[in-house]
C-alpha cells in the first residue's frame, strides 16, 4: 500500500507545476499574440512537455516586425496619369492668367535671394538687424530700379534714333524688293505692297512699345512695393524655417537647394553677362554704331535669358548699323556678336549654368520656351529660377524621384573647379539627408536626429530667401 501512495505523490507534486506552466505558456501566448498578426486570438496553448517547462515560443515569420506596406490605391494607372495630367493643365492656366503678378513678385524674390548674403554678413559683424533689413530693402530697389529704368530707356533710345533713320530704312527695303523682283524671285504684287508701306508709322510703333513699357514698369513697382514688407522680416525667416522643419524637415532642404541653384545661376550669368557686355561695347564703338554702351547693357540683361539671349541683344544696334552704315556695317555686327556673344553664351555659358544648377541645354531650352508661354518675357528671362523651383518641390525632395533627376541634368563629368566640388558633395550629403528623413519619418530628437540635422544644414542654406536672424 506505500507504494502506491510513493507513485501518486509524484503525479501531485508535479501537477501544480504542470498548471503554472500552462499559466506561463499562456500568457506569453497573450502577449505574444497582438506582435503576430497571422494568429487569431484564441489560439489554443501547446501544454507543457515532461519535463515542466514551457514550450518555447515560435520564431517570427521574416518581415513579421516590419511595418505593413501601404495599400495600393484602387484607381488605376491611367486614371492617376490623366488626373495629374488635369491638375497640372488647370495650374499652368492659373499661372497664366495671374501672370502680372507671378512674375514680378518672383522677379523680386529671386533679386531677394541674390542680395541677401549682405544681410547675412552685416549681421554676423554686429549689425542691428532693422539696419541690415533696411539695406538689404535699399539694394533691392536699387537693382530692380536700374533693371526697369535700363529697359525704358533703351527702347526709348531706340524711339529716339528710328525717325532719323526712316527714310534710309524705305530706300533699303525698296531696293531690296526691287532686286528680288528683277531676278523673278517676287511678284511685282509684294514691290506694290512695300510701296505702300507708311514708314513713318514704324517711329508710332516704337513709341507705343515705350508706353505699354512705361505703364509695366509702373505696375511692376506698385506690386514690387508690396515686397518691402518681405524685406523688412526677412531677418526672422530662418527662424520660421526651424519651425516648419520640426513637422516638414524635407521642405526646408528643397527650398536650401533651389536658394543655392538660383544663387550659382545668377552668379554665372552675371560674370559672362559683364565680359559679353564689355566686348560688345568696344566692338559697337569701334564700329561707330549709334548709342554702343546702350546696347553693351543691353547685352548684359539679355545674357539672362538662356540660349536666344544672343538674338535679343544683337537685334536693334544690327537694325541701326544697316540703317547707319549698309549691308557691311549689319554684317561686321552680327560677326562680332556670333564671336563674343554666341561662343560665350551658346557654347561656354551653358555648360558652366549646367553645372551650377544641374539642368542640361535641352531642359534649360524648353524651360525657356515653356515660362516664357506662360509668364511672357518675364517668365522667358526667370525660366533657370523657376525650374529650380519646380525641380526642387517635386524630383529633389521626394526620393522616389531623383531619378528623374538624372534624366534633367547634364552628362555626369569630373567637377572642373574646387567649388564645383564641393557643390557635388554638399549636394550628395542633402540627397542623402533627405533619404535618411524619409526612411526614418517618426525620429525625432532634441539635437541629434536626422530632422534637426538637416534643419540645421537647410536654416544655413534657405539663408538665401531672406537672410538669418
Amino acid at each position: 500500500m506505500a507504494a502506491p501512495r510513493d507513485t501518486a505523490a509524484p503525479r501531485d507534486t508535479a501537477a501544480p507545476r504542470d498548471t503554472a506552466a500552462a499559466r506561463d505558456t499562456a500568457a506569453a501566448s497573450d502577449t505574444a499574440a497582438p506582435r503576430d498578426a497571422a494568429a487569431p486570438p484564441d489560439e489554443p496553448v501547446e501544454p507543457a512537455d515532461a519535463s515542466g517547462s514551457a514550450p518555447e515560443p515560435p520564431a517570427p515569420a521574416p518581415g513579421a516586425g516590419a511595418a505593413a506596406p501601404a495599400p495600393e490605391s484602387g484607381l488605376p494607372r491611367w486614371l492617376l496619369l490623366l488626373g495629374g495630367a488635369a491638375a497640372a493643365t488647370i495650374a499652368i492656366a492659373g499661372l497664366q492668367a495671374l501672370a502680372w503678378l507671378v512674375a514680378p513678385v518672383f522677379l523680386a524674390l529671386v533679386v531677394v535671394i541674390a542680395l541677401a548674403p549682405v544681410q547675412s554678413w552685416l549681421r554676423r559683424i554686429g549689425v542691428p538687424r532693422w539696419l541690415a533689413s533696411t539695406v538689404l530693402l535699399l539694394l533691392v530697389w536699387a537693382v530692380l530700379l536700374a533693371f526697369v529704368a535700363l529697359l525704358v530707356v533703351s527702347v526709348a533710345q531706340f524711339a529716339a534714333l528710328l525717325p532719323d533713320y526712316a527714310d534710309r530704312a524705305q530706300f533699303l527695303i525698296n531696293d531690296v524688293v526691287a532686286d528680288l523682283n528683277n531676278r523673278g524671285i517676287v511678284s511685282g504684287q509684294l514691290s506694290d505692297l512695300v510701296e505702300q508701306i507708311d514708314y513713318g508709322s514704324l517711329v508710332g510703333l516704337a513709341t507705343d512699345l515705350l508706353s505699354r513699357l512705361t505703364d509695366a514698369a509702373t505696375t511692376l513697382l506698385l506690386l514690387l512695393s508690396a515686397l518691402v514688407f518681405m524685406a523688412i522680416e526677412s531677418s526672422g525667416f530662418s527662424r520660421r524655417v526651424t519651425l516648419v522643419a520640426a513637422e516638414r524637415p524635407h521642405l526646408p532642404v528643397a527650398f536650401g537647394l533651389f536658394t543655392r541653384g538660383t544663387r550659382s545661376y545668377l552668379l554665372v550669368s552675371t560674370v559672362f553677362g559683364a565680359i559679353v557686355a564689355i566686348g560688345d561695347t568696344i566692338a559697337l564703338a569701334w564700329l561707330d554704331v549709334p548709342a554702343a554702351p546702350l546696347w553693351g547693357l543691353l547685352a548684359f540683361i539679355t545674357n539672362y535669358v538662356p540660349n536666344i539671349g544672343f538674338l535679343l541683344g544683337v537685334a536693334p544696334p544690327a537694325v541701326l548699323g544697316l540703317l547707319a552704315g549698309g549691308w557691311g556695317e549689319l554684317v561686321a555686327i552680327i560677326v562680332v556678336y556670333s564671336l563674343l556673344n554666341f561662343v560665350v553664351q551658346t557654347l561656354i555659358q551653358p555648360r558652366f549654368v549646367g553645372d551650377s544648377v544641374g539642368l542640361s541645354m535641352t531642359v534649360t531650352f524648353v524651360a525657356l520656351l515653356f515660362w516664357g508661354w506662360v509668364l511672357g518675357a518675364l517668365g522667358a528671362l526667370l525660366a533657370i529660377p523657376l525650374t529650380l523651383l519646380v525641380k526642387a518641390l517635386l524630383v529633389d525632395v521626394d526620393p522616389r524621384g531623383h531619378w528623374l533627376d538624372a534624366l534633367l541634368r547634364e552628362e555626369p563629368r569630373a567637377p572642373r573647379t574646387m567649388r564645383a566640388r564641393r557643390r557635388m558633395a554638399d549636394r550628395h550629403a542633402t540627397l542623402a539627408s533627405m533619404r535618411r528623413l524619409h526612411s526614418h519619418p517618426h525620429r525625432r530628437s532634441a539635437g541629434a536626429g536626422a530632422a534637426d540635422q538637416v534643419t540645421d544644414g537647410a536654416a544655413d542654406e534657405v539663408d538665401t530667401p531672406v537672410g538669418r536672424g
